[in-house]
This record gives C-alpha cells, sequence and structure tokens, in this order.
C-alpha cells in the first residue's frame, strides 16, 4: 500500500524511501555555515531510477554513487511554487538524483551528496559569544520541527520518513557538540573523521575536535538536532545528564534533579523508554521554544531556571508548574511523536494531542488527579480562547487540517492540535469506560505504532477493532468525521473537575472585591500566607 501523501516534501519517498542516514558536519563558526557530506542510503518501493531529496538554501557541489564514488548526474530545481508566497519559510528545492540504473522493488542504493548549508539556514541559529552566558566562545543550535531539516541536510524532510542516522561533527576544539543520538568512539558505527567533507585527504585536528554519534531508533527528519558551545554537564540520575553552559549548569542540575521521577511515571503508563538515556540541554536564551522533543537530548529553555523547585510541594515534588508541565511534555513524546509518530503534519494532533494526554495522565501520577483535571480544565480555557483567535470556522481549527495548497505546517500551527487532540481521547476515555478501560489501550496503542507512522485513519481503524468487543455500544456513538474535520470548538462537551481552578478563583475574587479601585485598600480579612498552602505554583499563578 502507497503510503499517505504529504503535501509538504518535494521527495519522492512513496518510489525510493531513505532507510539509513550518515552525517559528516563541519561546523564553520566563521561564516555561520556548516559545512556538509550526506551518505544516504534509500530502498525502493517500486521500480525507479531516481531518488528525490528535499533541500532548501543549499549548495551541492557533488553527488555520488557508493562506495565507488562514481559521479551521478543531479538537478537542484527550482523553488517551489509555493516560494513566493511562503518567502523563508518556503519548501525550497528539490535535489533529483538520477541513478544509474533502475532500481527494482526492494533494491537498495547508498549515494553520497557534498554540499554546504547557508548562513541564513532556517534550522540553524549562530550566536556570537556575545549572546551566551559565558561570553567567550560561539554558539550554535538547530531547530528542524516542522520542515526546517532540509535546509541544514539533504533529506526526504516528511515525517513519513523514519530512518536510523549516524553523524561525526567537527568543532572548534573549545567547544562540544551534541546531537539526538548517543555519543560514540571514533569508528565505533559512526565511522572516522570527515572523509567525505575532506574529499578523501587526511585531515589535521589541530585547533578543532570530533565528535561521533549514533541513533539507533529510527526517527523522522524534523528530530535530528545539533548543538555546540561551551557545555559542561552534570549527572543527575543513571540515565540523564544536564548539559549547559558552565556559569548555569549547576542551577540546571538542581532544577531537572527529579527529572527520573517524571520517566519512570511515563513507563508505567507507556511501556519501556527505548532511547537509552534521556538528557536534557539548557540552551541560551534566543532558544524560542520552551523545549524541543530532540531523543536522548531535550532541548530546554532557560527560562525555566526559576531557583523555586520546591515551590508549592503539596501535590507533588518539583511541582515549578512550568518546569513541571514542560518536562512533563517533552518526556512524553518519547513514546508520542517520537517513538509513534504521525505519518504527516495534517495529523499532528497525532502527536501533539496524545502528548498532552500523555503528559496529564504522568502529573496525575506524580502529583494526583486533581492536578490533571486542573491541567485539563485550564487547557479546555485555551482551547476556547485559540478557537476564537484563528476563528471558528477556519480550516486550522479542524483537528486535520487541509494542507493540500502546499501550506508551510508552521502557519498550521497553534494550540489547537494540542488540547483539541487532548479533548478527543479524553472524551474517547470517558465514552469507554473510563480510565481502567482506556489505558491499557494507551500501551497496546504505542506497542502496536511503536517505530512506525500513522495516520488519523490508522488511529480510527485501530480504535474501533481494539474496542468492537470491549465497547460497541460506545464506537457506535463516535461521529470520527466531526471530530477530525470540522472546524470549531469539539462536538461533544467533557466535564472536569474544577475545583483547583475555584479555590484559585475564589482567592482572586477575595483581592480583588476588597480593592475594585485598584487604589491600594488594605488586605481582606482573614486571607494570609495560610491560604495558598499546598497549592502548586500553577494554582498559585491562577489567581
Amino acid at each position: 500500500m502507497a503510503p499517505p501523501k504529504d503535501y509538504t516534501t518535494q521527495s519522492n519517498y512513496a518510489e525510493v524511501k531513505e532507510v539509513a542516514r550518515h552525517y559528516e558536519l563541519d561546523v564553520d563558526f566563521g561564516r555561520n555555515v556548516i559545512e556538509g557530506y550526506a551518505k544516504v542510503t534509500a530502498e525502493a518501493l517500486a521500480p525507479g531510477g531516481r531518488l528525490v531529496l528535499d533541500t532548501r538554501g543549499l549548495s551541492v557541489s557533488r553527488v555520488e554513487l557508493l562506495p565507488g564514488r562514481q559521479p551521478l548526474d543531479f538537478n537542484l530545481g527550482q523553488p517551489h511554487k509555493a516560494s513566493a508566497r511562503l518567502v523563508a519559510l518556503a519548501l525550497g528545492t528539490a535535489l533529483e538524483i538520477h541513478l544509474p540504473s533502475q532500481l527494482a522493488a526492494g533494491e537498495q542504493v547508498v549515494v553520497g551528496v557534498r554540499y554546504a548549508t547557508s548562513p541564513d539556514s532556517s534550522a540553524l541559529q549562530f550566536l556570537a559569544p556575545s549572546m551566551t552566558a559565558g561570553g567567550a566562545h560561539p554558539y550554535l543550535f538547530s531547530q528542524c520541527q516542522a520542515i526546517h531539516a532540509r535546509s541544514m541536510v539533504p533529506c526526504q524532510d516528511t515525517p513519513a520518513v523514519k530512518a536510523p542516522y549516524t553523524a561525526a561533527v567537527r568543532v572548534p576544539a573549545a567547544l562540544t557538540a551534541l546531537m539526538s543520538a548517543v555519543p560514540q568512539d571514533a569508528g565505533a558505527g559512526a565511522g572516522e573523521g570527515l572523509p567525505g567533507v575532506d574529499e578523501g585527504a587526511a585531515a589535521t585536528e589541530g585547533e578543532r575536535r570530533t565528535f561521533y554519534f549514533t541513533q539507533k531508533v529510527p526517527i523522522p527528519s524534523y528530530l535530528i538536532a545539533l548543538a555546540a558551545g561551551q557545555l559542561e554537564s552534570r549527572e543527575i540520575s543513571p540515565r540523564t545528564r544536564v548539559w549547559s553552559e558552565p556559569s548555569v549548569v549547576d542551577s540546571a542540575a538542581y532544577e531537572f534533579a527529579e527529572t527520573a521521577r517524571f520517566l519512570d511515571a511515563g513507563e508505567s503508563i507507556a511501556g519501556p523508554y527505548v532511547w537509552g538515556r534521556y538528557d536534557l540541554l539548557l540552551l541560551p536564551p534566543s532558544f524560542p521554544y520552551g523545549g524541543m522533543e530532540n531523543p536522548c537530548l531535550t532541548f530546554v529553555t532557560p527560562t525555566l531556571l526559576a531557583g523555586d523547585r520546591r515551590r508549592g510541594r503539596g501535590r507533588g515534588k518539583g511541582d515549578c508548574a512550568a518546569l513541571t508541565n514542560v518536562v512533563a511534555h517533552e518526556i512524553a513524546h518519547s513514546w508520542t511523536g517520537n517513538l509513534v509518530t504521525n505519518a504527516s503534519w495534517a495529523d499532528f494532533w497525532l502527536n501533539e494531542g496524545w502528548t498532552v494526554f500523555l503528559e496529564r495522565k504522568i502529573l496525575g501520577r506524580l502529583q494526583g488527579e486533581k492536578a490533571l483535571q486542573f491541567n485539563a480544565s485550564r487547557g479546555a480555557m485555551s482551547l476556547q480562547e485559540e478557537v476564537a483567535r484563528i476563528g471558528p470556522d477556519h480550516n486550522f481549527t479542524r483537528l486535520v487540517p487541509d494542507l493540500s495548497a502546499g501550506e508551510d505546517p508552521d502557519d498550521a500551527f497553534s494550540r489547537v492540535p494540542y488540547e483539541k487532540g487532548f479533548y478527543f481521547l479524553y472524551y474517547l476515555q470517558g465514552l469507554v469506560g473510563g480510565p481502567s478501560q482506556f489505558e491499557p489501550f494507551v500501551k497496546d496503542y504505542l506497542q502496536h505504532f511503536a517505530f512506525k507512522t500513522l495516520t488519523s485513519d490508522d488511529f480510527k481503524a485501530f480504535f474501533t477493532s481494539y474496542y468492537a468487543d470491549k465497547a460497541p455500544d460506545a464506537v457506535s456513538k463516535i461521529d470520527w468525521d466531526a471530530w477530525l474535520y470540522s472546524p470549531g470548538m469539539p462536538p461533544e462537551k467533557n466535564e472536569y473537575d474544577d475545583s483547583l481552578a475555584a479555590a484559585a478563583k475564589d482567592l482572586a475574587v477575595r483581592w480583588h472585591t476588597a480593592d475594585v479601585l485598584g487604589v491600594g485598600a488594605e488586605a481582606p480579612a482573614g486571607v494570609g500566607a495560610g491560604d495558598i498552602q499546598g497549592w502548586g505554583s500553577d494554582q498559585a499563578l491562577a489567581t
């Protein structure tokens, strides 16, 4: 069966598909570029004589058939027709590689591509020393979601294609390189040196050094991640260390010291953690997100360093609202998104909706059911506000938006796939009998689709088959078209326990009514610090 159509890639992944990747990356901070070599192993799904990869802003100097290094003809096409409309967020240009002979279905081919990135690569953020905490060395980090990997490496830049990768990264000797993979010694599966970049000549390291990485679990291209800077690490558990610049690494280790508890809670709900290590990298302030779920190396914002990890421990250890939710969310991605992946960006709710659901399950395990309900209630409010902002009839408020016109998925991203996706899953849980009936399905779903991609139709088919005998009446009540394809708010209404939110609102009203004019009146009678004793900081922030 042909894979589903992803309109955000120009690659021919339905004909010839990447099955393994190796990258040589030579980071040039003087020019803000990467000199690269990509070794791509591809397998024919149907007879064909070409391999098409996505690129954006890459200059390609040679393409060769490996292992013999036979030169191959290639075309680096014109920018996609959507480029003028999408400007810097365009779909880019297709790299069409002409193979020396037709491939039979099931046959594999290995090609090498020598290339360089552009200084304005949308995936790469080069920072001058003045923009770092230490102020002495430059810094680099990548952000490939959703379709920015093509501006760092030539690849089939679609979540429909998952492949393992290895890499060798060369940086100035004072810096450390990290990737969304497990570090390796030279020659231990990731090769030795950068022969493709150096064109076979033995390069002298001099003031530079090379780091090696292996990611054995198949991942989509948007999860390829790279960082380089003056970095140190601290071990916080047998499988987790925190990385950051030296001046903040101890603060980061303190804040994230209880990460292992989140991992353990995630495994109790979703099954074994398959990635080996779970490390965190605290990035400079210019990192534009709260976190990014790169496998083996979650990127997190330094704004989480609040210094109040013990604030509000009445509902659970480490209960800083931003920290707790971000860590729970990014850990949840280890199963939902990274292990089980949406086949196209139109099905993004299968990534983020599921991740919010698992995130809140983890919070419920650690802080109690009321914490889950509190966050669900706030999420429903956020969804309502987001739908109103975008417009209740807008395509982007559908759980599965139509991206067939070539829209950049970044334009469609909002809270909708997160919160409407969670809302749908919570509805399904209630429909089939509650957590005791739904949580076994969660594990079976994740096991069934592990290492694979799926569409919303695949999810629907699995769910209906799973509950056909267990809850046939429930299955018959689901209006799948309304949930998946209708814009606006969900077609059914969930009910949540909002007692924690109500307590916060009641306290806020007491303070507000004591000083309606805002002139600095005295505090209302009977209030004090004890009013928020045992509250989590998320509840305190809701007042």
